[in-house]
């Protein structure tokens, strides 16, 4: 099976600590984010993980203890993108980021590992132009550290109106001059363009349209074939075949505080769960609770021992 980290925190960035004493101890417990006193409880051992997906906007503090876990395959996607800290307070500044890219990508080879260059909001000052120029910097700076570029435009979820009130959507002419743009720069630096639940109006551009942590994208990092039950089909929202199931983070416990961040509810809560934190705790955000009602997850290996050829790149 595949255990995610990364769709409502950033354990890498701020929970480093905790997931390797999780490795350590072989296990893992994660409250329902819709009904709190429903527990899971997932086996972090070789035998029933598959593969660890990270998606993270820093993955600096996992790198020095990385060959702890030698024992599993990964996947990562780190997020780099050009704003400021007027969008992005607590993100560490891009090149940093693309520094520790780099040194991750030789860790885990540059199939393990993806760019996420999203979510791409238009202002006066994140112009149309103004990406154009960042993301040709950028793939000049990742070239030959992975092959696979993911983008997205803004989505304006109620958290996002609330905490960021003055954004506004990409209209369609900005989303297809974009998507001209990066498909060449992209094709340019030897990048796969992906989407992420875009629908395919970039798809005559050359973008895959089908997905950006799906069953083949997956199986490409792994190099081994993936026989997926049909009970862990894709949980995602609806056009999403991405396999994001089995996610272990908590929701308003991501410390970056982006404006455009659909996990958090407000920063002051952000804070407040931050604190409950204990790296030596089961549970990423406090501990067990009275009322706790804790199950085994039903954890079976998916790879088939069939080998999967790489595309190009």
């Amino acid at each position: 099976m595949i255990i995610n980290t990364g769709q409502r925190t950033d354990i890498p960035a701020f929970y480093s600590r905790w997931f390797y004493n999780r490795i350590r101890e072989g296990y893992v417990c994660v409250r329902n984010p819709y009904f709190e006193t429903k527990v899971t409880r997932y086996r972090l051992t070789p035998d029933v993980v598959d593969l660890l997906c990270f998606c993270t906007k820093n993955p600096a503090p996992m790198l020095d203890r990385l060959q702890e876990l030698s024992a599993y395959r990964q996947f990562w996607f780190v997020t780099i993108t050009p704003y400021g800290k007027d969008i992005e307070p607590h993100v560490p500044e891009a090149d940093k980021v693309i520094r520790s890219f780099q040194r991750l990508s030789e860790m885990v080879s540059p199939r393990c590992i993806g760019w996420r260059y999203d979510p791409i909001l238009i202002t006066d000052q994140y112009s149309v132009d103004f990406h154009v120029r960042s993301f040709r910097r950028m793939c000049g700076m990742l070239q030959g550290y992975t092959h696979q570029v993911v983008i997205s435009f803004l989505d304006l979820y109620e958290k996002t109106k609330r905490n960021f009130p003055e954004a506004r959507e990409v209209t369609q002419s900005e989303r297809l001059e974009i998507g001209r743009a990066f498909s060449e720069i992209g094709a340019s630096f030897h990048m796969n363009m992906r989407t992420c639940l875009e629908g395919e109006d970039l798809e005559p551009f050359g973008f895959d349209c089908s997905g950006c942590m799906t069953k083949q994208v997956l199986e490409q990092a792994m190099g081994e074939e993936f026989c997926i039950p049909s009970s862990a089909a894709p949980q995602a929202r609806p056009g999403c075949s991405c396999l994001i199931g089995n996610d272990i983070g908590a929701y308003n416990s991501c410390g970056h505080g982006c404006r455009y961040c659909y996990a958090n509810q407000d920063m002051g809560i952000v804070r407040t769960r931050m604190k409950w934190h204990d790296p030596d705790s089961p549970f990423l955000i406090g501990g067990s609770m009275p009322g706790d009602e804790v199950h085994d997850a039903v954890q079976k290996r998916w790879a088939t021992g069939q080998m999967v050829l790489p595309l190009g790149g």
